[in-house]
C-alpha cells in the first residue's frame, strides 16, 4: 500500500497516475471538503486527514509499506510565514511520527530546490550544497529547508527517508495553475502586460513524478537528489510561447529595477482589490534573479532519472490548458 499526502496538487495527481499505471495500490489524503477534481475518476482509496493532525495521519498510514509526503504550502508572497511554518515544517513532522508509529518502510519526501543554499550566480551547484535556513531570505525557502532537515534527522532516528528536490515544475494536468500555468494562461489571454529579464530552471512535472518513484526504488537512505530540466531565460519563455501560440508576446520589457518597485507596493493589494494571487512579487523576481544553475547528475547516475526538452513540456502545457478551457 502507498500513501500520497497533497494527491490533488499539480505533483501529486501526477504522482497518483504514475502509480496506478505500474499497478499500485495508492491511498489518497485528501483535506475534508477539498475539490478532489483533479483525481477525480480515478481508482485510489481517498482518506480524510491533514498533515497537521497527527491522529488522522496515524489513521491514513495504517498498513502503509511507502508515503509519498507531498502536501505542504507553496507561496511567493511575503508574510505567510506562521502558515507556511504548520503545515510545511509541523505538518512534515507529524508525517515521520506517524511513519514511526505505523511501521512505514520507506518516506519519500518532496522537498524544493528552494531549499538549497545556493552558491553565488554563476557557480553550478548540487546536493553538496547545504540545508540551511539561516542563509535563505525567502519565508517558503526557510520552511522547506527546516522541513527537509526534519527527514533527515529522522534518518538518524532509523527512518528510512529520502528527499526529492525538484526545480520549477511545469506540464499537464495542472488543475490548480502553478505559477507557469498562470503565466501561459496570461499569456494566451492577452493580459499579461509586460516581461522583466531572469532566468530559471524548469522540469516535467511528469518526470518529477517518475523521479519521486525511481528515489523510492533505488534512492540511498538519507540522500537527496535534485530533480531538475532545463535552464531558460524569461525573453526565450516569451519567443517560445509566441512561437507555440502564434500570439505576440508583451512589448513591455519591465527593467527589474521598476518591476521591484511595482512588486513591492502591489503584492499587499492583490488579494484585497484584484482578488488573486499575483505573479510578480517581490519573491518571484528574487528567483529569477537568483543562481538557478543547478545539476541533476546524481539522480542520472544513481536512480536512472531523466527530463525531457522543456519545449515539448511547455507546448503539452498549452494543449492540456487549451482543452481544460483555462483560456477561455
Amino acid at each position: 500500500m502507498i500513501v500520497v499526502t497533497g494527491p490533488t496538487g499539480h505533483i501529486g495527481n501526477v504522482l497518483v497516475r504514475e502509480l496506478l499505471k505500474r499497478g499500485e495500490r495508492v491511498r489518497a489524503l485528501v483535506l475534508a471538503n477539498e475539490d478532489l477534481t483533479p483525481i477525480r475518476g480515478l481508482d485510489v482509496e481517498t482518506v480524510e486527514g491533514d498533515i497537521v493532525d497527527l491522529d488522522s495521519l496515524i489513521r491514513a498510514f495504517e498498513g502503509a509499506d511507502v508515503v509519498y509526503h507531498l502536501a505542504g504550502v507553496i507561496s511567493i508572497v511575503p508574510g505567510e510565514w506562521d502558515r507556511l511554518y504548520e503545515v510545511n515544517v509541523v505538518g512534515t513532522r507529524n508525517v515521520i511520527s506517524a511513519c514511526f508509529a505505523c511501521g512505514v518502510k520507506r518516506l519519500v519526501y518532496a522537498s524544493s530546490i528552494h531549499a538549497f543554499a545556493e552558491p553565488p550566480p554563476g557557480i553550478v551547484f548540487d546536493e553538496t550544497s547545504p540545508f540551511d535556513p539561516d542563509r535563505l531570505s525567502m519565508e517558503y525557502d526557510r520552511s522547506k529547508a527546516m522541513a527537509t532537515l526534519e527527514v533527515l534527522g529522522a534518518v538518524q532516528k532509523g527512518l528510512d527517508a529520502v528527499v526529492v528536490c525538484p526545480t520549477g515544475v511545469i506540464g499537464p494536468y495542472d488543475y490548480r495553475l502553478s505559477e507557469m500555468g498562470r503565466l501561459i494562461r496570461d499569456f494566451s489571454r492577452k493580459t499579461l502586460i509586460g516581461y522583466i529579464d531572469g532566468a530559471y530552471d524548469f522540469v516535467d512535472v511528469r518526470d518529477v513524478a517518475k523521479g519521486l518513484i525511481l528515489a523510492c526504488e533505488h534512492g540511498r537512505r538519507g540522500e537527496s537528489y535534485i530533480l531538475s530540466g532545463e535552464r531558460i531565460s524569461v525573453p526565450q519563455i516569451m519567443s517560445l510561447l509566441e512561437e507555440l501560440t502564434g500570439l505576440p508576446r508583451p512589448r513591455l520589457k519591465l527593467p527589474v529595477w521598476l518591476a521591484q518597485i511595482a512588486a513591492a507596493i502591489l503584492t499587499p493589494l492583490y488579494p484585497m482589490v484584484m482578488r488573486k494571487k499575483p505573479l510578480l512579487t517581490t519573491c518571484s523576481i528574487q528567483t529569477l534573479k537568483r543562481n538557478s544553475e543547478t545539476t541533476s547528475q546524481k539522480a542520472v547516475r544513481e536512480l536512472g532519472y531523466s527530463a525531457r526538452p522543456l519545449r515539448q513540456s511547455i507546448a503539452d502545457s498549452i494543449s492540456w490548458l487549451k482543452n481544460h478551457d483555462v483560456f477561455g
